[in-house]
């Protein structure tokens, strides 16, 4: 058969399997786009359900800042009426505090004062049956009655000492949720539409005040609440054909539905596909014809490129050869580009493999970092706890030696331990305490004594090219604080300044006494104890000025930083009856001021460092299990307890302590340390004890604890302890003073 012949056939073998490989294609990529087409639009309408909840979140963080107002905690509705609406800035949304049925106390759209205020709507008090009363609740829509609105509200609990005061609602009109569609700037002719749970219209991109408070399709409401996240094929409102992707809300349940007309969902690419099959058919007729024209042209250029491929197939350097025939010359220029390809495509490759190792790597990191972290934790917090055993092993032993006749020289001896001791305790508990919130106790105290033992804390967390310097005024006045608080305020202040230089510098502390007419409306006019502290760092934009008191607000990369030093110091002075000032400019450092009322009461005296000989001995009678682990501990404590009065038997787990409640008859107290060994703790031992023996009291000892406590009448005897106050304790039980007053 001649060459032109077999050309002919070569392209007709070529082409029209070509073609309908092409439609097939055609038709399988169709699919596979329409499907993908289809899934984009799902994930668009969860990542709106997403954004809903996020909108919703942000309302109940609001609220949640709100709920811990001061004038809530001091009963001031009037105070809290004016801090609300300062929150409710326009009409759009108020402020509700209600009790638990629904009755309001105070509503942002009406004056302070006013009385037969609507309930709150009912849906709320539907969710929190649902979902109980602590947790934070987000209302179906509702028509506000004070508002003349389409609305729908957000609540949170108002907890204080884990018991709800109040509940605080915001109430939103549901037309701003359109900004929350607006922005996604869908294509023509798309809607997206807001349902609550009920399958209600909240909000909708097209033509909103015809349609909110409508009620959904009942076939679409129904495949929401059954699955959650799908497609249905229906009608709109006003009558076009479409196909709604709909997508519930994780934490709110309400649902994003966006629907697309058929039209724009399936014409696009039935248009393309219709396009490229003429194309293709027209191809296919014009190779044809020109098939015969060219078949006598080709063979040569046939020959040169079955040699380029016996070439290729050997090794050999292949050059692009130039036949004047546009598809050999393709072909020729795809064989000479195909070894260059294979190159580049292994290169990519071989940098993929990389960047996944690295990733990879960077991952393992994070986590033995973070493994790491919390070994140390579980490792401080046991340390802790048999430290303190220990220490308590020592301070009882101390305290029953001194209790006995000694010679003097003896006895001073004794007391220096008991100091040591003593000193070793504080320090525990001041590492322990770091970063902790803790209850205030209140000493009056003069600072420039207390400074001498903070400056080592404070200079111990500075590099060497950073210089302290202190200028204390003779004779300040006493204040009233929580030493323990003081350190921390001065220790966050500190490292904010050290972190603002980066390069060394100065910090200046002065403390000195002043008295004030007034300062900026937060001080009355009297006398305070200033405590400024100035860094020469690089200093706060106006911007960061604003926020730098807010909680969880900081410039440092993320893990650097949680945002909570300076709100801490701020607390701080607050609690103290003073306040915090921050002056800083870009370039010219920071100075944060503390101002701490004069205190007019007498210098506190630590009761912890009068020594058991010096202590009045209380009077102990009745039997007392006493439940230890330690042998050091229960060999020193037991016989003090003796000696004070008790009849006292011993147990060394909660188990056995169990067991002799229930078999040597009644006891009067029980006290037991918290962290035992085996299942049980000491606050099981406690809710046993109060459930099974109620005439019986519970004190409980520990020098460290994961579990909480929160058991009624029982009391917490930090280790190490004084044998007198434990004596105290024991004979005088809240619990028994509890069941004498009924």
């Amino acid at each position: 058969m001649r060459i032109r012949s077999r050309l002919l056939l070569l392209v007709i073998a070529i082409l029209l399997p070509a073609t309908i490989g092409a439609c097939l294609g055609i038709y399988y990529v169709y699919s596979k786009q329409r499907d993908t087409y289809r899934e984009s639009i799902r994930d668009l309408s969860y990542a709106m359900a997403l954004l809903l909840d996020k909108e919703f979140s942000a309302r109940v963080r609001t609220l949640q800042t709100l709920s811990r107002s001061p004038t809530i905690t001091d009963n001031n509705l009037p105070g809290f009426y004016r801090f609300a609406n300062e929150v409710a800035v326009n009409w759009d949304t108020v402020v509700v505090l209600s009790n638990s049925s629904g009755e309001q106390f105070l509503n942002t759209r009406s004056p302070w004062g006013t009385r037969n205020l609507p309930k709150i709507t009912p849906s709320l008090l539907a969710q929190r049956k649902q979902h109980g009363p602590d947790a934070p609740l987000i209302s179906d829509i509702y028509y506000a009655p004070l508002g003349k609105q389409y609305s729908f509200a957000v609540q949170v609990p108002v907890e204080r000492d884990g018991r709800i005061l109040y509940y605080l609602t915001m109430g939103t009109f549901t037309r701003q949720l359109q900004t929350l569609l607006e922005e996604q700037k869908l294509p023509q002719g798309w809607i997206a539409t807001i349902l609550d749970r009920q399958g209600v219209v909240a909000a909708r991109s097209q033509e909103p005040e015809k349609f909110i408070g409508a009620k959904a399709d009942e076939t679409l409401a129904n495949k929401i609440r059954a699955t959650g996240q799908g497609t249905n094929d229906g009608i709109t409102f006003d009558g076009t054909p479409v196909t709604a992707f709909f997508s519930r809300a994780p934490q709110s349940e309400w649902s994003i539905v966006v629907s697309v007309p058929l039209s724009a969902l399936n014409g696009p690419a039935v248009q393309a596909t219709a396009f490229v099959a003429g194309i293709a058919l027209l191809l296919l007729g014009v190779g044809l014809g020109a098939a015969a024209v060219i078949a006598r042209k080709t063979a040569k250029p046939m020959e040169d490129l079955r040699q380029a491929a016996i070439d290729l197939g050997r090794g050999k350097l292949i050059a692009r050869q130039s036949s004047g025939v546009v598809e050999i010359d393709a072909v020729s220029l795809e064989m000479a580009r195909a070894n260059e390809q294979i190159l580049s495509s292994k290169a990519e490759l071989e940098r993929r493999v990389t960047e996944a190792v690295a990733t990879a790597e960077q991952s393992q990191k994070t986590l033995l970092q973070s493994q790491k972290l919390e070994a140390l934790g579980r490792l401080t917090g046991g340390i802790a706890h048999d430290f303190n055993n220990i220490m308590q092993t020592l301070t009882t032993g101390l305290q029953l030696a001194l209790f006995s006749p000694v010679e003097p020289r003896i006895k001073q001896t004794l007391e220096a331990c008991q100091r040591a001791v003593e000193r070793a305790t504080e320090l525990t508990r001041q590492l322990m305490a770091f970063g902790r919130v803790q209850e205030a106790h209140l000493e009056t105290l003069n600072l420039d004594q207390r400074i001498g033992d903070i400056l080592p804390l404070l200079k111990g967390v500075l590099p060497s090219n950073i210089d302290v310097q202190v200028d204390i005024e003779e004779n300040l006045w006493p204040v009233t604080i929580d030493p323990m608080q003081l350190e921390l305020a001065l220790l966050n202040v500190t490292i904010n300044a050290r972190d603002a230089m980066s390069r060394g510098g100065v910090i200046c502390m002065t403390m000195r006494n002043s008295s004030l007419a007034r300062l900026d409306n937060e001080l009355a006019a009297g006398n305070y104890v200033l405590i400024a502290i100035t860094d020469s760092g690089e200093g706060m934009t106006a911007d960061v000025l604003t926020n730098a008191l807010d909680p969880f607000f900081t410039t440092k990369p993320v893990g650097k930083g949680s945002g909570m030093g300076l709100p801490q110091a701020y607390g701080f002075a607050k609690q103290a009856g003073g306040t915090l000032v921050i002056r800083s400019a870009p370039g010219k450092g920071t100075t944060i001021t503390f101002y701490i009322p004069r205190a007019e009461g007498m210098l506190s005296t630590k009761a912890d460092m009068q020594f058991p000989s010096e202590r009045p001995r209380a009077k102990a009678t009745g039997r007392l299990l006493f439940v230890e682990d330690d042998p050091l501990v229960a060999a020193v404590v037991a016989p003090a307890l003796k000696t004070a009065g008790f009849d006292v038997v011993e147990a060394d787990n909660v188990e056995k302590a169990l067991d002799l409640l229930r078999s040597r008859g009644t006891f009067d107290v029980v006290f037991s340390d918290i962290v035992m060994p085996g299942k049980l703790t000491g606050i099981d031992l406690a809710e046993r004890v109060l459930k099974d023996f109620p005439d019986t009291r519970v004190v409980l000892a520990t020098g460290y604890s994961e579990r909480q406590l929160d058991v009624p009448g029982v009391e917490i005897l930090p280790k190490p302890y004084v044998v007198a106050d434990a004596v105290e304790i024991l004979s005088t039980s809240p619990r028994s003073d509890a069941q004498a007053e009924s």
